[in-house]
């Protein structure tokens, strides 16, 4: 048998899809790259957006429309969220929820010959034990934690992953020393909150990395996305991991808003204040941290004068990526029984953060022209050439290299979301 998994979404969705890839193959089932060769189809769901939703459902669709005759099992957390949609468009699939994932052999055993399988619900599962498949054989994929502590009002993504499961840090260094061992040249540290990883089993985020970052080799490790509420206490030595050369000085830290009461309105539990702080006191140890936060636009009580506290902060803090959605009603969350803003007004505001990242990214970039950067080239670029990342994890584009190595270039361009480079012999 042989199957196609195609994966929607973040990090982490594509580590449950390398897991889920991993278990096949231990059961002779063989991933294949096209869905053309495949007698079974996987979509790994993502459903944390609008936009997200509308494209997941627009595949299955079409998926079914152009392979009536191939079974499929849906996975992922529209499986969890919005079982209601996804049984009215697709009335003859399988599904596996996000921490079920361990029972994919058997749902795909079953879906083969005809049965219909629904495995849902809660369940706590080792996922750092468990066999994987790499889609990138130089990227290894650490999810350190499932679930969050937070209940912003505006997220269905908590329904589906649940409350916080840790994996102890011995279980993680181990995987990463694997990792490495097979050759892997950058860690991706994954979770829906980072910063809150170990909470539950009383060991903490800083603690990690210090013990990954000891491990003996050269390679990289990128930090994924840390709620600010949580890094509060645990700043200070948060920043001293940091300072490791193995880890990118890259902080993703989603800010939602530049305005308290909006904040306080979604349930996100931290100031204005709290986030400058936590920036300011990264920049100031680690001059060359890059940030990137997120921006929702147009949250239901969200006015003009929230909207304008928002472009100050963006403007003051001038964040290297800024992630922008504009708001829409999320299954399940609470924030969908407020009155959604008129969508005109929403995708104006959208345009002028557009407008405010642009001028800040390519001013940013452009300084980096004419210097020397050590960059780790992670992939062939989709158009041609290759992908690297600087230390602060800007991508960089050079025509020639090796994926997997490390390489030494001089900047000679730069946009708004990349720069470019050429070798330097």
């Amino acid at each position: 048998m042989r199957a196609y998994i195609e994966t929607f979404g973040c990090t982490f969705n594509k580590g449950d899809s390398e897991i889920m890839a991993g278990i096949l193959s231990k059961k002779g089932i063989r991933v294949v790259d096209t869905i053309k060769d495949a007698d079974l189809i996987i979509i790994n769901t993502c459903y944390v957006k609008h936009p997200t939703e509308h494209k997941v459902i627009n595949r299955i669709k079409k998926v079914q429309e152009l392979y009536p005759s191939k079974p499929l099992i849906v996975t992922g957390c529209m499986v969890e969220i919005d079982p209601e949609k996804l049984e009215k468009i697709a009335p003859r699939a399988s599904w596996i929820g996000p921490h079920k994932i361990h029972k994919i052999y058997e749902a795909a055993k079953g879906t083969i010959v005809g049965e219909r399988i629904k495995e849902t619900g809660p369940y706590p599962i080792k996922k750092a034990e468990m066999p994987r498949i790499r889609f990138n054989p130089h990227i290894h994929i650490i999810q350190l934690c499932e679930g969050c502590l937070g209940e912003c009002r505006y997220c269905c993504t908590r329904f589906a992953r649940g409350k916080l499961q840790s994996h102890a840090i011995e279980a993680l260094k181990r995987e990463a020393e694997q990792a490495i061992i097979e050759g892997c040249k950058e860690l991706q540290l994954t979770a829906q909150d980072t910063a809150a990883y170990g909470r539950d089993i009383g060991e903490n985020l800083p603690e990690l990395l210090n013990q990954i970052s000891s491990i003996e080799d050269d390679f990289r490790i990128r930090v994924g996305m840390m709620h600010p509420m949580n890094v509060l206490d645990i700043l200070e030595d948060l920043i001293d991991a940091f300072k490791s050369e193995k880890i990118y000085k890259f902080l993703h830290l989603p800010v939602q808003s530049g305005n308290n009461r909006v904040l306080e309105d979604m349930g996100r539990g931290y100031t204005v204040e709290d986030f400058r702080y936590i920036v300011e006191s990264f920049r100031e140890e680690i001059p060359e941290m890059s940030i990137a936060t997120d921006i929702i636009v147009g949250y239901p009580t969200e006015d003009e004068k929230a909207f304008q506290d928002t472009c100050k902060l963006l403007k003051e803090i001038k964040p290297n990526f800024i992630h922008l959605s504009k708001y829409k009603h999320r299954p399940r969350a609470p924030s969908s029984s407020l009155k959604e803003l008129d969508f005109k007004v929403v995708k104006r505001r959208s345009k002028i953060i557009e407008k405010i990242k642009s001028e800040i990214t390519i001013k940013d970039n452009m300084k980096l022209i004419g210097k020397s950067q050590k960059i780790l080239i992670v992939e062939k670029g989709r158009k041609g050439g290759f992908i690297g990342r600087t230390n602060s994890y800007i991508p960089v584009i050079t025509e020639k290299a090796d994926p997997g190595s490390f390489l030494k270039v001089k900047i000679n361009g730069a946009t708004n979301t990349y720069l470019t480079a050429t070798p330097i012999e």
